[in-house]
């Protein structure tokens, strides 16, 4: 169910539903492919085990949420954009984002190039935008654009056609800006958040490709969203081993499907169209149903559940909540 859920359990990592990375999108403006379009979904509206609500306040202000970029295909980031969230009076947020390079994009911490500050964070309906520079920037609660069975996925792949997402909110953090910020090669992609509630920065979730961390990542869960995508080699043996149970692979064809997850990272070419898995994701792809016709060993490639129809035609492009929050 994409990385919703992604800690132990079907629960949320470190506890905090704000932290919890669900999705990726990278697509070409529509209308002007001289431009990118960047989103990162965090924090759903509500818990699936438990059921119930998580919180109305949209982003941890102990907390960074960064979007990572490989230029040079080594999964190690060479830029990054950082975003930090501050509480203001009457409960309001702000949120300050940054563009990181060279070797600062692989650390942790508060640094770069400042794009944007006291950019207001949306929490009705009606999307604020902040402009900066060639930037537009986003942040808020939006209708959750990921469609899937979830239910029926952990009812032994019984799907049933029922979209549980179809009413629910999530928070997105949304980036348009001219491709000559991101280069002309191929990009790898991925999303982390970072905790800083104890005093020092430590990663929280991370992850590009929609599904696999709740689903594969099996005992390993911790220390696969501790880890960074170079690292990532070292859990194709868990990844296998659980393919193998879900799939009827035998232990070479589990190991070999297991190798086109991982490194956890998402392609982009800013010149081609979007098209989840070949190159970034467009909020219509069916990524889940990529990912399930790997688990399954082909047996299954969709849940029987159409996107969503309340996608806008303009910037941020989620659509607006579906409630009062």
């Amino acid at each position: 169910m994409s990385h919703h859920y992604s800690g132990p359990n079907f629960g949320f990592p470190h506890g905090n539903p704000r932290l919890d990375f669900t999705d990726l999108y990278a697509f070409p403006k529509p209308g002007d492919p001289s431009k990118s379009i960047l989103i990162m979904n965090v924090h759903p509206s509500g818990s699936f085990k438990p059921p119930g609500a998580t919180t109305t306040t949209p982003f941890a202000s102990d907390a960074l949420y960064e979007l990572k970029i490989d230029t040079d295909g080594d999964y190690i980031a060479n830029m990054m954009y950082s975003v930090r969230f501050a509480g203001a009076e009457g409960g309001e947020q702000t949120a300050t984002l940054r563009r990181v390079e060279g070797a600062a994009a692989t650390g942790t911490g508060e640094s770069g190039h400042v794009i944007c500050e006291n950019a207001p964070v949306s929490v009705s309906r009606e999307a604020t935008v902040t402009d900066a520079g060639g930037y537009r920037f986003f942040a808020g609660w939006r209708s959750d654009p990921f469609f899937f069975d979830t239910v029926g996925a952990v009812n032994n792949l019984q799907f049933t056609g029922t979209d549980y997402f179809l009413d629910k909110n999530i928070c997105s953090i949304a980036l348009e800006m001219p491709n000559a910020e991101l280069g002309s090669g191929k990009l790898g992609l991925w999303v982390r958040t970072l905790d800083g509630s104890s005093g020092s920065w430590v990663q929280a979730d991370r992850g590009a490709k929609p599904s696999q961390t709740p689903f594969l990542s099996g005992d390993f869960n911790s220390a696969y969203l501790g880890a960074q995508p170079s690292e990532d080699a070292q859990f194709v043996a868990a990844f296998a081993h659980s393919l193998e149970h879900a799939g009827g692979y035998d232990p070479k064809e589990a190991t070999l499907a297991a190798m086109t997850l991982l490194p956890d990272i998402m392609h982009y070419e800013v010149a081609r169209a979007a098209s989840y898995p070949a190159n970034g994701r467009a909020l219509t792809d069916d990524a889940s149903g990529h990912f399930l016709a790997v688990l399954t060993n082909g047996k299954l490639d969709s849940v029987g559940v159409p996107p969503h129809t309340d996608l806008l035609t303009e910037f941020p492009y989620v659509a607006p909540s579906h409630a009062a929050l």
